[in-house]
């Protein structure tokens, strides 16, 4: 399940630690990029090849709102919920957001290019509310007008790919 390319960057990440169950995180981080999201078999796969216990992966991944468990869009769009972003309109923007692309949270646009998530905080309450694309791309006071901004920008990215 997980390629030499890969072994060889899981590796480079175990040397940095003093044990490799530190590693889970990039090697998680390394099989998503590959495969778009994390199935069973991948958790399992990095349990196995780090030598630990699967629950230590599923932990990690269970915890951590960057690991996708299902195959989604190229794009993933999060909406912040948490209680900076909820008392600022966090649901506005998303229910905004469902409107202008015809999904449900947790759902993929017909044309497979953008995922709707929810998330827990993104560490930028001081901009709620927030929301992060492909999560690194931050994006805050988002308002309805902002949203609309960020989904025609979203889609010049797609329509140039």
């Amino acid at each position: 399940m997980i390629c030499r390319e890969d072994q060889t960057k899981i590796d480079h990440w175990v040397q940095k630690f003093p044990e490799p169950k530190g590693a889970v995180l990039m090697a998680l981080r390394i099989l998503q990029d590959r495969h778009g999201w994390l199935s069973d078999e991948s958790l399992d796969a990095v349990a196995e090849y780090l030598g630990i216990e699967k629950v230590d992966v599923y932990e990690v991944v269970s915890f951590y709102s960057m690991y996708r468990r299902q195959p989604g869009g190229k794009h993933y769009l999060k909406i912040c919920t948490s209680l900076s972003c909820c008392l600022t309109g966090a649901y506005d923007v998303i229910a905004q957001i469902e409107s202008q692309l015809n999904i449900s949270l947790g759902q993929t646009t017909s044309d497979g290019q953008v995922t709707l998530q929810e998330t827990e905080c993104l560490g930028a309450c001081q901009g709620a509310p927030v929301g992060i694309v492909n999560d690194v791309d931050y994006h805050e006071h988002l308002t309805p007008k902002s949203v609309d901004q960020l989904l025609e920008t979203l889609q010049q990215e797609v329509e140039h790919e």
